[in-house]
């Protein structure tokens, strides 16, 4: 079934396919009637609530739908603090009196459902004799079809994920939130500029660059560690690796062509819009990116999309790597989280505009976005703390753990000009000044790219490229939208006041913009993050330097930041330490896994290889002296010294591991994980290709 309708979509126009498991406004339209379609419609432009009394057609359609594409079950889709996706299924059918069945759907069905909560993490929010979770239609985002093995499908609906007294259990929840707060800023500023806002919203947009590797799935199945933790715990660095940059936008194989092309086509009939795809810098790493969406789209998108690659790559012989630094030694794999702010006058606030009046706007979202990273850096390092993201953040492909923004020479020049009182110049020309009237056009990317940067402008949105490959990206954005809300909420109050007092507008903007420049401006950074220059540096400038997870994490739980979730409404301080509870809890039961694993390895594979090669080796010394009768086997003697000395230095770090596991402290654990990694991998290069237990990395990244 799988493969005939591959084969169909193949003779198809993407035109003709896209989309076609999404219940979309185009679809609707074909299922609804003018009055429910209209109504519906108005709900998922405004993003606000369903019409009650539509739910039942909306319901009756929906199944209609999902039933003609073969789905037998429907379920409510949602995002649980465990960073995945979690679905019940039910049926769609119903016994009827004659020993039959009726397929129904109902509104209520529809809008709310009651899933077990007791097994999902709440931190604390709840205890586990209270089971009842509730599930609700988030209608801004389609209902999508996900068909299964046999032929048969489900309906699936997105959903916000909460508990009986209205506590968020889940990533979507204080998305919405937060996207609310950003827009009654955003608002607030554009009545300020003259921009109309009444009935209107504005809204952030998304697009997420996503990296991941691919390796064959023989080899995947062969290594313990891969399959139970999702990075490699042991594998030394081949001679080649990607040292010589011949795979970064390199041609493309033709098996992993083969997996892009199936990719692309079952992300399109899912209308996610899938745009590019490329070779990344280490050998079998790959990314796709897709075009920008509007933000809880955008995640819902990207979560669908991590769940496609992994059974596209199981189609096609191979396992798809998600986490953030699956191998040593060579690059890992992050998110780019591209966000920009659309505001109600349909524009981008983030895109220097076509006449003052533009430029002035957005210069004012910018110092809004300056001042909101500056004050909040440990805020929005902690939500993209994990076990997995300390292995890459700081190494030579991501950004160090410290938050800096990186502008360009272009706009820097102007905001150090604007510090010092009038804009006069720019490196682009022309004259330059704050007010309204006389800002002149600032030239679209007028930046250069800075992969080093954790937060970079790039000509019409910015690029947070710290958060990690296999991380949801609601929690960045939540924690992203919420700072740039609060920063928009001081200025817009001191702008209102000043306008009420008949202050002159232009000159108290200026004013506000320079006080902002000169107090934040230790953020801005324009240079290479990974030398130690920079460190140095941002020390000296004061900026928080969270180099772990449990550093960043304890920012979660500051009084500084329950303050700034609880003024917008986005979290609880309750919700907010469930948060902290449910992520250091995370963190911890990681690396003990981790840990666990590794000791297995060593004690049921590497120990024994070693040891037999070391006894081989042994017999074979021998059985030549024995024959020679002469001292011709010195050179083998020091090569059975040192994988003995090997063994030794294995079996004393494997002990220490294992009492490090004893104290339960994260940090005594993963430091003995590296010394038994080295000692480990030190060993591989000396035993037979043939007898050791696990697959090379240069089997891994080369051979597919």
């Amino acid at each position: 079934m799988s493969e005939q309708r591959n084969n169909e979509n193949k003779m198809q126009s993407i035109t003709d396919y896209y989309g076609q498991n999404v219940f979309s406004l185009k679809t609707m339209r074909n299922y609804l009637s003018e009055k429910a379609f209209k109504s519906l419609s108005a709900t998922i432009k405004d993003a606000g609530r369903l019409d009650p009394t539509i739910a039942d057609e909306v319901a009756d359609a929906m199944k209609t739908w999902a039933v003609s594409k073969g789905a037998t079950h429907f379920t409510h889709w949602f995002q649980p603090l465990t960073g995945a996706t979690a679905e019940k299924h039910d049926s769609f059918i119903f016994p009827d009196n004659e020993g039959g069945v009726i397929l129904q759907f109902s509104g209520k069905e529809l809008t709310q459902g009651e899933p077990d909560a007791s097994s999902f993490p709440s931190g604390g929010l709840r205890a586990t004799f209270e089971a009842r979770g509730y599930t609700a239609w988030d209608p801004t985002s389609p209902a999508f079809i996900k068909e299964g093995p046999e032929g048969t499908a489900t309906l699936c609906i997105p959903t916000v994920f909460c508990g009986y007294h209205g506590e968020a259990l889940d990533k979507k929840t204080p998305l919405l939130r937060s996207m609310v707060a950003l827009s009654k800023q955003v608002c607030r500023l554009a009545e300020i500029f003259g921009i109309p806002s009444k009935g209107k919203r504005a809204y952030a947009t998304l697009g997420g660059e996503q990296e991941y590797f691919l390796i064959d799935k023989k080899f995947f199945n062969r290594r313990l560690d891969l399959l139970q933790t999702g990075r490699t715990l042991f594998g030394c660095t081949p001679a080649k690796h990607q040292q010589m940059e011949d795979h970064y936008f390199g041609a493309i194989k033709s098996r992993i062509m083969g997996f892009m092309e199936d990719l692309d086509r079952e992300l399109w009939r899912l209308g996610i819009p899938a745009k590019t795809r490329h070779n990344e810098v280490s050998p079998a790493q790959f990314e796709i990116a897709p075009v920008f969406e509007e933000l809880n789209l955008a995640v819902d998108h990207n979560m669908m999309t991590m769940d496609v690659m992994k059974s596209v790559a199981e189609k096609h012989g191979l396992a798809c790597l998600l986490h953030e630094k699956p191998f040593a030694g060579v690059n890992g794999s992050g998110k780019h989280n591209n966000w920009a702010i659309v505001g109600p006058d349909g524009k981008n606030w983030i895109s220097p505009g076509h006449n003052p009046h533009e430029n002035a706007k957005f210069l004012t979202v910018l110092c809004a976005i300056i001042k909101a990273v500056d004050t909040n850096a440990d805020i929005l390092r902690g939500a993209v703390a994990s076990a997995g993201n300390d292995h890459r953040l700081g190494a030579n492909e991501a950004p160090p753990a410290i938050i800096s923004i990186f502008l360009g020479d272009q706009l820097m020049d102007v905001i150090e000009q604007i510090e010092k009182g009038k804009a006069k110049s720019s490196k682009a020309g022309g004259v330059i000044e704050i007010g309204i009237d006389s800002l002149p056009k600032l030239p679209r990317d007028a930046t250069d790219r800075n992969r080093t940067s954790p937060f970079a402008f790039t000509g019409n949105k910015f690029e947070f490229r710290a958060v990690g490959s296999n991380m949801s990206m609601a929690g960045p954005n939540v924690v992203l939208n919420t700072i740039v809300a609060d920063a928009l909420d001081e200025i817009c109050t001191k702008l209102e006041a000043d306008k009420k007092a008949k202050k002159d507008f232009n000159l108290s903007l200026q004013k506000l913009l320079q006080e902002i420049i000169k107090k934040h401006k230790r953020v801005l950074y324009n240079g290479d993050n990974y030398t130690a220059e920079w460190h140095a540096e941002a020390k000296k400038r004061g900026l928080p330097n969270l180099k772990t997870s449990p550093e960043a994490l304890d920012a979660l739980r500051s009084e500084k930041s329950i303050k700034l979730f609880e003024k917008h409404g986005v979290l609880s301080k309750r919700e907010l330490l469930s948060r902290y509870d449910v992520y250091m809890h995370t963190y911890k039961s990681v690396v003990q896994l981790e840990a666990g694993c590794a000791v297995r390895m060593v004690k049921s594979m590497i120990i024994p290889a070693a040891v037999s090669y070391q006894g081989e080796l042994a017999a074979t010394i021998k059985s030549v002296e024995n024959v020679s009768k002469s001292n011709k086997t010195k050179e083998s003697k020091a090569l059975l010294k040192e994988v003995s000395e090997k063994i030794e230095s294995i079996l004393s770090a494997l002990g220490k591991l294992e009492d490090a596991v004893e104290t339960h402290k994260p940090e005594k654990t993963l430091e003995a994980m590296k010394s038994l990694r080295a000692a480990v991998d030190s060993i591989e290069a000396l035993i037979p290709a043939h007898q050791w237990p696990l697959p090379s990395y240069a089997e891994m990244m080369f051979m597919i």
